[in-house]
């Protein structure tokens, strides 16, 4: 009988959902604008909620959503926003889901006028993701002076919920951090995805 591999301590024990999400997402490069749209908004949805209260209902907000297609967004109306707080299967919260609205607008403001969503965050790392060497989960920060720095430039053009912390999570989630302990299996795979 083989033992389960060593995780981050984040993962509760017995939990599929959470286990493959950080096995096969959690700190995977991602440099796809729209994806990493998705995942900016999400991350400032879990805003004062854990992140599995999002990852339960992910299916949820791409439906409720469109897809988080920022075109359609970008164009939803006030009668739009009540439907969404009348969804039981998103978070009903009307800022967040305001600021989602002019988010998707300054995306589009971004992706026209240049550099493009993904160059305009990877920047912040220098285009490649910081291979961090955590012993364990306490010595994690919850920001940075990247986060800082990432999070200004993001709120000067128009975006919402995303502060230093929210922008952390989002840059371990997307891979432009390795967060990933040295214990957990997934730190050795994704520094060689890192060096590639």
């Amino acid at each position: 009988m083989s033992s389960a591999p060593l995780r981050c301590g984040w993962v509760p024990q017995g939990d599929d959902l959470y286990a493959a999400y950080h096995d096969t997402e959690w700190g995977v490069p991602e440099y796809d604008d729209r994806a990493l749209f998705e995942k900016l908004i999400l991350d400032g949805f879990q805003a004062g909620l854990s992140w599995i209260t999002i990852l339960r209902k992910r299916e949820n907000f791409r439906r409720a959503f469109d897809g988080f297609d920022p075109e359609k967004i970008a164009r939803y109306t006030p009668h739009k926003v009540e439907r969404l707080l009348a969804d039981p299967g998103i978070i009903r919260h009307r800022g967040k889901i305001e600021a989602t609205i002019r988010n998707a607008q300054a995306w589009l403001k971004i992706m026209e006028e240049g550099p493009g969503f993904s160059p305009l965050l990877w920047d912040f790392v220098d285009g490649h993701p910081q291979q961090n060497r955590w012993k364990n989960l306490a010595l994690v920060p919850a920001s940075t002076p990247m986060s800082e720095a990432m999070s200004k430039a993001l709120k000067q053009r128009g975006f919402g919920f995303c502060g230093p912390t929210i922008v952390y999570a989002f840059a371990q989630a997307v891979g432009m951090v390795n967060d990933h302990t040295l214990d957990c299996f997934r730190h050795k795979e994704l520094a060689a995805i890192g060096r590639g």
